[in-house]
């Protein structure tokens, strides 16, 4: 499948400007640094972009900050997480909060679903 140009510019841009969350969850996927999977960040998936995605095992991690609280936020959520699932993808969500507060508990969470 052909990637739309227009994704991949917005895709370029989110790994440029990562949060702080993104920017610390990456350091610990990166290199293969995590049960040694590849993982890729901020990858176009169809129309939408995955924080980070594990192709070999199908798996996305998706980072939520406050804008993820809004309806129409959580409505786009659901559709996008919708889907990945349909493209045999699955979706695990974390908060920015679960992050920068306990990354252990994160990076353990990541691991059980690459099992």
């Amino acid at each position: 499948m052909r990637k739309n140009p227009t994704t991949l510019e917005r895709a370029r841009t989110l790994r440029r400007e990562s949060t702080p969350a993104e920017s610390k969850l990456w350091q610990h996927l990166r290199n293969r640094q995590l049960g040694n999977f590849k993982f890729a960040r901020q990858e176009p998936i169809g129309p939408y972009i995955a924080d980070f995605v594990c192709r070999a095992k199908k798996l996305v991690i998706e980072i939520d900050g406050v804008t993820h609280e809004t309806p129409e936020e959580l409505a786009h959520d659901k559709a996008r997480t919708a889907f990945l699932v349909r493209e045999g993808y699955r979706v695990i969500r974390f908060s920015n909060e679960d992050i920068l507060g306990d990354l252990s508990l994160v990076l353990e969470a990541i691991v059980r679903n690459l099992r």
